[in-house]
């Protein structure tokens, strides 16, 4: 189709996600799940879901680079794991002890040689963060995680490898499952305020990062504050920005109903913001030309109150309807002169 894309440009969650969707099927096929007989319809779901994500699934490296070195099965059994291992919320009702065998849908803990491999894991994946090979990082830590499922840790250290790789979604997903397992580990929480920053959440990063400060005690660290100080000016930012937008709303702006308007005064004198009009009246910027006239309409344009008095002057509404009917434009500073109008 034409629509897909290669490996390298398969970089968001949803498209890696579709394409080991597509490889979870294809293997299917293959591995006893599903009969010969719903190869057809496998096919045209493999086809509709790699055209609407713009992927190809037939793109070996595409798959690979999407889902590293487990499959979609094993990292579906992450997820259950890790569901399992979340701490109970507060007052309800005390985990059941563990009994002698695996219970039905239960996860069996990891044995001392498996955290042992996760660890060596994760170290590896520390080596490749130093490099800045973000993608190996990942992988590295989904294979401790394979191996020692609900490790804080190792789900911190994704999610920071995910921020460093720009894949701002997957590091605010692995964040908050660090939390959620060890709220006290407080760098997931510097990890899920960074997440949720980059991704526009500037409230929700302050609230992550406030949750840092207290669980470090003592005020918190200084890059735990500097976050939440950075976060928090961008939600003031906001909040100015929308009562600037309220307020601009509401009094319409000049001349948007509400505020006054240059050509409403200019009306007054039979004239409007063209070229002179049939009663003598010159054209608007003439007038502004004029020093006194212009601090004037500064004044109006500022002060709604002032110039609804000013429309109802007496004293302007003859000589408007003077030189408005053909009596000519009276002189700008006997104008200014008049004490009714020099105090507007």
């Amino acid at each position: 189709m034409t629509n897909r894309v290669s490996a390298i440009q398969a970089t968001t969650s949803k498209q890696r996600l579709a394409l080991a969707i597509c490889d979870f099927l294809s293997n299917s096929l293959t591995d006893g799940t599903l009969q010969a007989d719903d190869k057809d319809e496998i096919e045209i779901a493999i086809n509709c879901i790699g055209g609407a994500f713009g992927v190809d699934p037939t793109d070996k490296d595409a798959v690979s680079q999407a889902i590293g070195s487990q499959n979609l099965v094993q990292i579906y059994s992450v997820y259950e794991k890790l569901k399992n291992a979340s701490p109970k919320p507060a007052g309800g009702p005390a985990p059941a002890p563990a009994s002698s065998g695996p219970a039905s849908g239960s996860t069996p803990a990891p044995t001392e040689e498996q955290k042992k491999q996760a660890e060596g894991l994760k170290s590896k994946g520390n080596a490749a963060m130093a490099q800045k090979d973000y993608p190996t990082a990942i992988d590295f830590y989904t294979q401790a995680l394979a191996l020692n499922p609900g490790n804080a840790v190792f789900l911190s250290n994704r999610a920071a490898a995910h921020s460093a790789a720009r894949d701002h979604e997957s590091a605010k997903a692995d964040a908050e499952a660090a939390v959620a397992v060890d709220p006290q580990y407080t760098k997931a929480w510097s990890r899920l305020g960074l997440a949720k920053f980059a991704l526009g959440d500037a409230k929700g990063s302050m609230e992550a990062y406030k949750k840092g400060i207290e669980y470090e005690g003592n005020g918190g660290s200084e890059a735990m504050k500097k976050g939440f100080e950075t976060a928090k000016r961008r939600v003031d930012e906001i909040s100015a920005e929308e009562a600037d937008a309220t307020s601009a709303t509401r009094s319409g702006g000049p001349g948007a109903g509400g505020g006054p308007n240059l050509s409403d005064l200019a009306g007054m004198f039979g004239g409007g913001g063209g070229g002179g009009g049939g009663g003598g009246m010159p054209d608007l910027s003439s007038i502004m030309s004029n020093p006194m006239f212009a601090s004037m309409a500064q004044n109006l344009m500022s002060n709604p109150d002032t110039m609804a008095s000013l429309m109802n002057n007496p004293r302007l509404r003859e000589m408007a309807n003077q030189f408005g009917s053909g009596g000519g434009m009276p002189d700008i500073g006997a104008l200014m002169n008049d004490p009714n109008i020099a105090d507007m």
